[in-house]
């Protein structure tokens, strides 16, 4: 059949009464978007002669799978998609330069420790080489950005993260830290390394990459927010260049400008990185986004 269908009077019909289009009562933009959304799925289950039994298993894996939507959202280029689509909204309105950002990821968790600079990350045993990294904080003209803070966190050697670790082994917040930075604006942390990691075996995620004939994994990374009066936040991480993966990352996180190849040296590894944060034109772009995070007392 032809997606004309969906055109019909009596579909067209059905989208207005699904969105409440005769009501003056509701919000008239969750209104479009959600006739939109709805008209967009009727047109796929024609154009791909979606049959009954695909829908509900579909609605079947996404209720099973709702505790992996946030891995989900990056494995199938979604939170990728939403930095290019900031990416060009910045450049139309002549935003450009700074530090690229990209995917947050699901694993953030609000109140780590505020600490001073060259903090250690790690609390845990982790029998794993040590890794230093130190630079600084810049605006648009190489300024150094004073009292910014500097959010950290990243995986330990096995590619668990603490507060979502299933062996239940990590203390509370190891590897996660918020900096404060000084005038200067330069930061140092060291912590043990961390390891890249695959999504949960037999999961929602994994189920869907062996159905598209992808991998889960990850390479080794770190993930930063900064923060600081009168720029934009910053949301960014950076892939080891060197980890075999960082070519080919499942959550498509990699991006040109946050590839620093660790200087290992013995049981130690080094990485020198600079951030640079544009100017904020409001305190809305100062903020963090609205998206749900785990918040620990």
């Amino acid at each position: 059949m032809d997606i004309s269908f969906v055109k019909t009077p009596a579909i067209q019909d059905l989208l207005d009464r699904v969105a409440g289009t005769a009501s003056d009562k509701g919000d008239p933009r969750v209104k479009a978007i959600l006739r939109d959304l709805v008209e967009s799925l009727m047109v796929l289950i024609v154009k791909h002669d979606i049959d009954e039994n695909e829908v509900w298993g579909a609605v079947n894996f996404l209720q099973n799978g709702a505790g992996e939507f946030g891995l989900l959202m990056p494995g199938v280029g979604l939170e990728h998609f939403l930095d290019l689509y900031m990416d060009a909204k910045d450049a139309e309105a002549g935003k450009t330069g700074g530090t690229p950002r990209t995917i947050e990821g699901p694993l953030y968790v609000e109140g780590a420790p505020l600490v001073d600079n060259d903090a250690n990350l790690t609390d845990d045993p982790d029998d794993t080489d040590t890794l230093y990294m130190a630079g600084r904080v810049t605006g648009p003209d190489g300024e150094p950005v004073a009292n910014a803070i500097l959010h950290v966190w990243h995986a330990n050697s096995k590619g668990f993260y603490s507060h979502f670790d299933p062996t239940g082994e990590q203390t509370p917040f190891n590897n996660r830290r918020r900096i404060r930075l000084g005038d200067d604006g330069r930061y140092a942390f060291h912590s043990k390394m961390p390891n890249g990691y695959s999504v949960p075996p037999g999961g929602a995620s994994d189920r869907l990459m062996q159905v598209l004939g992808r991998h889960g994994n990850r390479p080794a990374h770190v993930h930063f927010f900064i923060e600081a009066p009168g720029y934009r936040q910053l949301t960014t991480q950076i892939n080891f260049g060197d980890d075999p993966f960082a070519a080919d990352d499942f959550a498509f996180g990699t991006r040109e400008g946050l590839l620093p190849v660790p200087n290992r040296q013995g049981d130690t590894a080094h990485i020198a990185f600079d951030f640079q944060l544009q100017r904020a034109d409001d305190a809305e772009e100062e903020a963090f986004s609205h998206r749900a995070r785990l918040a620990v007392a």
